[in-house]
């Protein structure tokens, strides 16, 4: 397995340029960008701009592992509004695009959600409707994932939906299509479970992973903790991946920033994905 990092690891004021090159300093063979609604890479960005992103990751030697993005927190394909629905699916396509530009196999996604307890006044939706559309939209996306040779990863997050291995499995096989799967959390499962029984009953399905740590006492956003600071067991992780075959990048996504020094993080992280791969 080789390692990546996400972008959103990084202090905010950080351009992609300085994120590189923080990134193959501190170790990382890879790195994951994220689309954003405006900016240097955003759904504004031209192809032009996307190409010119791809080759600064080539002349620097790091790999462009997949693309993520936040904007699904804004605009959900289970929300009741049928514009908004419309909205986070265009956003699906132009991710899908963009990614094929930057050369990367994988998009995340967030396929809707019930209900988001750390986003003031979210929409509740009923769960058997949150399922029905977000089956609804991802089944119809797939062929434009096919058709653009990336597939879509459907992030287990705090979403209130899809809350059991098993559900997501259920939820990937009912689209019917190879290039929908799970881009799977380790940290965000460990409130509710253990993330080794997750990686084995999705087992060919996780396209993408992503690393970060939680401590079930704290609770609540502030579980986050730095890699092995936490409750995850990853030596058993690391034994389910490679039990299921899984080779590809492992993404640090280090939330919550460090207040000061917020690089030093980027750094901590390498060593410490270093040696839960064994490469001490």
């Amino acid at each position: 397995m080789k390692k990546g990092i996400n972008i959103w690891s990084f202090p905010g004021e950080t351009s992609i340029a300085e994120a590189i090159a923080i990134a193959k300093d501190a170790g990382f063979e890879g790195i994951e960008l994220s689309l954003n609604e405006n900016g240097p890479l955003s759904l504004e960005s031209s192809a032009r701009e996307i190409e010119d992103i791809r080759k600064l990751a080539e002349d620097k030697g790091i790999a462009l592992t997949s693309l993520a993005s936040g904007l699904y927190w804004s605009y959900s394909m289970t929300s009741a509004n049928a514009a908004n629905r419309e909205k986070a699916q265009d956003i699906v396509k132009k991710q899908l695009e963009t990614a094929a530009i930057l050369g990367v196999d994988t998009i995340l996604v967030i396929p809707g959600a019930v209900g988001v307890d750390f986003i003031p006044d979210s929409e509740v939706v009923p769960y058997d409707k949150a399922y029905d559309l977000a089956l609804e939209a991802i089944t119809k996306l797939a062929g434009s994932a096919e058709a653009a040779g990336v597939s879509i990863g459907i992030e287990n997050v705090w979403n209130k939906f899809l809350l059991s291995p098993l559900e997501m499995r259920q939820f990937i096989d009912a689209t019917g299509s190879s290039y929908v799967g799970a881009y799977f959390d380790v940290g965000n499962v460990v409130y509710a479970g253990y993330p080794e029984h997750w990686i084995r009953i999705l087992n060919k399905r996780i396209k993408k992973v992503h690393f970060k740590d939680y401590r079930r006492e704290s609770g609540g956003l502030s579980g986050f903790v730095d890699l092995l600071a936490g409750d995850v067991n990853y030596p058993e992780v690391v034994k389910a991946l490679a039990e299921v075959g899984y080779d590809d990048y492992v993404i640090g996504e280090m939330i919550p920033p460090y207040t000061h020094h917020g690089k030093q993080i980027i750094y901590n992280t390498s060593a410490s994905m270093s040696a839960i791969l064994g490469r001490n």
